[in-house]
């Protein structure tokens, strides 16, 4: 089943303003900061290495515990949230800095986008000289949060056709442009991130490339200078990212995304992943869904029109459940060798009504997960995101609280990850 997980409207998730390509919540009082000072960790997971550090890997196997160390904090299993920038630009009241209790990570989408009047945008015009990363990254650390991006713009790019990308010189020197900026202003910041490499695309790229990445031609060499003796393939262009990521920002955390709808095969998939470069990341990336189950089973919204079964089983009886979806990303992770962080997960509440109605559609991933995160690490997981997918859904706004009751009792108690 595909999940969309990328935005389908950046314009009804407030990510940008409709007709605009400045972003809701974009400009920080005073304008962004490079990040030459700003509070440590001390998140309520805590943290043994304030400043983060390099993650002393160019390739290999990763380790959930070793990358909470890379990004200075204890070795707990990591909760967060994104998507959720204050529509007034008061950073101060992002959906994640307004439960009361500290969480692990911030996330924000990095997006290419088509305008009203047909043009393309992009993030980097968002503030001046692309420190809309930086007012992110600033206003996480101020409140003890690792910030976190989605670089969400090869597939709004080119989407089912990516060869309409990787076959326009000037859109590739743009975006390469695009993710050297990304990296340089990290470095800036001077602390860890996390930066999660383009969800949606992979998939799209290992189904066109029928799981052979070495055939899919790309115009990588003349347009990402740092990558000009990789080959011009998506071999050469998933190697390009950890080449860019490493020379500009080793302190960052970085990974791919995997797609369950990608191939029926999770090993298929974690193959074609580590065939462009994702051995040489530090984590991998998975979705459980994009919508509220809710949403899709009331099929009046645009944005949910999808035909399936999205309520899952909490019993683990019938099909769709957890279990099921845990073996795939057990399997998914351990073919990468990289803990996983699952992202963009729905905040709907448990029903026995299907449906519901916008801002108030059913779902029960929240509700299951703060109910079994050992599961999780079972599985491999180094931690999870929590946001909207699209427009009118569930929000920690107005899901009668259960969100903030969760990490509240959740970072009580954290779940500690294994020793090794």
């Amino acid at each position: 089943m595909k999940y969309f997980a990328g935005v389908l409207s950046l314009c009804a998730l407030g990510v940008i303003g409709c007709g605009s390509s400045s972003p809701s919540g974009s400009k920080a009082a005073g304008g962004a900061s490079s990040s030459s000072g700003g509070s440590s960790n001390t998140g309520s997971s805590g943290t043994t290495n304030p400043g983060g550090g390099a993650v002393n890997v160019s390739s290999g196997p990763t380790t959930a515990t070793a990358m909470t160390t890379a990004l200075g904090r204890k070795a707990n299993f990591l909760v967060g949230l994104g998507n959720d920038l204050d529509p007034n630009s008061n950073h101060d009241m992002d959906g994640a800095f307004r439960l009361g209790t500290t969480l692990d990570l911030h996330y924000a989408y990095l997006s290419a986008y088509k305008n009203s009047d047909g043009s393309w945008g992009s993030w980097d015009s968002w503030n001046p000289n692309g420190t809309f990363v930086n007012v992110i990254t600033d206003s996480a650390d101020a409140h003890g949060v690792v910030p976190m991006f989605t670089l969400y713009a090869m597939a709004e790019q080119g989407d089912g056709n990516l060869m309409a990308a990787f076959g326009n010189d000037s859109v590739m020197k743009s975006y390469w442009s695009d993710v050297q900026l990304l990296f340089q202003r990290i470095a800036a910041f001077g602390k860890p991130a996390v930066v999660h490499l383009e969800p949606d695309f992979w998939a799209y790229a290992e189904q066109q490339s029928k799981e052979n990445p070495s055939s899919m031609p790309v115009k990588l060499s003349a347009n990402a200078p740092d990558c000009a003796d990789l080959s011009n393939d998506l071999v050469g262009l998933g190697h390009c990212y950890v080449r860019i990521a490493r020379k500009y920002a080793p302190k960052a955390i970085i990974g791919f995304h995997a797609s369950e709808w990608a191939n029926a095969d999770p090993a298929a998939t974690a193959k074609f992943l580590n065939a462009v470069g994702a051995d040489e990341t530090d984590v991998i990336f998975a979705d459980l869904l994009d919508r509220d189950a809710g949403c899709f089973e009331a099929a009046v919204d645009p944005n949910c029109m999808r035909q399936g079964s999205f309520y899952w089983d909490e019993t683990n009886t019938t099909s769709p459940n957890f279990h099921d979806y845990l073996a795939w990303s057990k399997a998914i992770s351990s073919g990468v060798q990289h803990p996983l962080i699952w992202w963009q997960v729905p905040l709907g509440v448990p029903s026995d009504t299907k449906g519901g109605s916008a801002g108030h559609y059913r779902d029960n991933r929240v509700h299951y997960i703060f109910s079994h995160i050992s599961e999780f690490v079972d599985a491999g997981g180094l931690g999870i995101a929590f946001g909207v997918g699209a427009g009118n859904q569930t929000t920690t706004d107005t899901d009668g609280g259960q969100f903030k009751d969760a990490v509240t009792k959740y970072f009580q108690a954290p779940v500690a990850l294994p020793a090794n």
